[in-house]
């Protein structure tokens, strides 16, 4: 696709982060394997070909596989739209997101994780539960359709990270997750009283509820809004089909 740069990598400040995602200059990049859609790692720096830069996740929005359950041209708004409840609950970590204009024309721009990437769930599992309770919630919450175990990235500093939401807030039951062990288990009531807390400012007209009715459809805001209401009622992980409700691949 572009020439990769040769230049040292920025450790940004979050708000630093946001304005060169925002703003930074493309040097280069290449395509990113395996993915159902086009996705790109690109480089961003504050300089054109000079200055620090960053690595990215770009996912433009006419590199989408058209889908028969998904409106067409949506899932890059749906990465935002889970990016903006993650920031409101303060919980799970998932990357700085945005939508802006690309090589390829508008699409999510995320900041990119420095991992291992053969690192994922099913290595995690047995040993970070009760960090990894906090993506089962949230899958719960947003409707996750995909799951997979390398949508867990584990980075340089032990810190859990949630990507990949392109398949999220769907009107009917999507989840698919590789995150069976949390089936009928009770959610932490640390979390429940994030939720509730949440459910306040999905239900008036607050910024976080303009913002998301740009971003999904009406329908769908309403049943996030009803998937949180049962959650706060019955605060349990429902018990899912392994026949059914898992991704493909697992991985």
């Amino acid at each position: 696709m572009f020439p990769i740069p040769k230049l040292p990598l920025l450790k940004l400040r979050p708000n630093e982060t946001h304005k060169l995602l925002q703003d930074g200059i493309f040097l280069g990049g290449h395509t990113m394997p395996w993915g159902s859609n086009y996705t790109f790692m690109l480089w961003l720096s504050e300089w054109e070909e000079k200055g620090n830069c960053i690595r990215v996740i770009y996912k433009p929005r006419d590199g989408e596989r058209p889908l028969s359950d998904f409106r067409q041209g949506t899932l890059f708004q749906r990465e935002y739209a889970a990016y903006l409840l993650s920031q409101e609950l303060g919980w799970p970590n998932v990357p700085t997101t945005l939508i802006r204009n690309g090589p390829y024309g508008i699409g999510s721009m995320q900041l990119y994780v420095d991992c291992d990437p053969r690192i994922t769930y099913f290595d995690m599992r047995d040993d970070m539960g009760s960090e990894l309770v906090r993506l089962a919630t949230f899958d719960l919450l947003v409707n996750n359709g995909d799951r997979k175990a390398s949508h867990c990235l584990l980075d340089n500093n032990s810190n859990i990270w949630s990507i990949d939401h392109g398949l999220t807030f769907h009107t009917d039951f999507k989840l698919r997750t590789v995150m069976l062990e949390f089936c009928g288990k009770s959610i932490p009531l640390s979390l429940l009283s994030d939720l509730k807390s949440l459910l306040g400012r999905l239900t008036e007209d607050t910024p976080l509820r303009q913002e998301l009715s740009g971003l999904i459809s009406d329908k769908e805001i309403l049943a996030l809004i009803h998937r949180l209401q049962y959650i706060l009622k019955i605060p349990i992980f429902p018990i899912l089909d392994p026949n059914r409700n898992i991704p493909w691949p697992l991985v």
